[in-house]
């Protein structure tokens, strides 16, 4: 694994690594502080952030390393063939974080880079955020072992990621999509989903919520459309078919699977803000997860 793009990279042995070493250092961050020693972190970025910025930021921070922060339309990628760039900027770092909007342009910075790059997401994957979510699952659980976690909402990049993690782990996933993100959709993925008896597609939030360990939402709005105005028709369209997919406690129907999101979260859209702060609720574990996962992430690719 020279890059990290999509989930699909790590074999089982490699993913069960990297989840346990992510446990490992947040319960021992002292033992890794010297981990990454004077390196350096490109974080290259074409969509706001919270989580991916500030988690890579402090997890390389506290392993001895260092992070260059830089918006993409600021710099020379905005007017440059991304592969003249990549060749530049991979000598002056040791990763490349790259959030960025097109799949395609990452690929390309990835193509042309001499050093490990992290997709930290684009339109069709969100790797490191799935990655932290198995780190929780397997946190909380103490195994994968006969575990079954549902899905609910657009299937994105998000969806796309998790899905790509659990086929690997061998966790039972529901998908409760009825709006599937078209740019996000990885046929070949679903193909291999679908065939592989691990991962099954049903209409009914309840019925989901009573055979699953976790129920997952995510954002019906993609971020970097959510305040504008052309984007208003998909909104209200979004809106209007998912409100019945809610997470609440309607739609759980008495049921108390562990509760994620991946945030942002909006509360009254996707999620009702009783059961973000429910007893049941482990969101602000997952997101917190994030460091810790990618700390384990940094080290496995310096070793590749």
């Amino acid at each position: 694994m020279n890059h990290f793009l999509t989930m699909q990279e790590p074999d089982r042995a490699e993913l069960l690594h990297l989840i346990q070493t992510g446990i490992a250092v947040k319960n021992h961050p002292e033992r890794y502080a010297n981990a990454c020693e004077r390196k350096g972190i490109l974080m290259l970025f074409q969509k706001t952030s919270t989580r991916t910025s500030l988690s890579f930021q402090s997890g390389i921070g506290q392993m001895g390393g260092y992070a260059v922060p830089m918006d993409w339309n600021a710099s020379n990628f905005s007017i440059s063939p991304i592969r003249y760039e990549a060749r530049y900027a991979s000598r002056n770092c040791d990763f490349i974080v790259a959030r960025l909007k097109k799949h395609a342009d990452l690929q390309e910075l990835a193509a042309y880079s001499s050093v490990p790059v992290i997709n930290g997401c684009c339109d069709r994957y969100h790797p490191c955020q799935a990655l932290a979510d198995l780190m929780t699952i397997y946190e909380v659980s103490g195994t994968f072992e006969g575990v079954t976690v549902t899905y609910v909402g657009i299937q994105n990049n998000v969806a796309n990621s998790l899905i790509a993690g659990c086929l690997t782990l061998g966790i039972r996933l529901i998908l409760v999509t009825p709006i599937i993100n078209e740019a996000s959709w990885d046929g070949a993925l679903m193909d291999r989903a679908f065939s592989s008896g691990h991962v099954t597609r049903m209409e009914s939030l309840p019925d989901a919520a009573a055979q699953s360990d976790y129920v997952y939402t995510d954002t019906w709005v993609d971020m970097e459309h959510f305040h504008h105005a052309d984007y208003e028709a998909i909104k209200d369209f979004r809106m209007g078919t998912m409100l019945p997919y809610q997470l609440n406690k309607g739609t759980l129907n008495g049921h108390t699977p562990y509760i994620m999101h991946d945030m942002p979260i909006h509360p009254g859209f996707e999620i009702e803000e009783e059961l973000i702060e429910s007893a049941s609720s482990i969101i602000y574990q997952q997101a917190e997860n994030r460091m810790h996962a990618q700390k384990a992430l940094l080290m496995h690719l310096l070793q590749r």
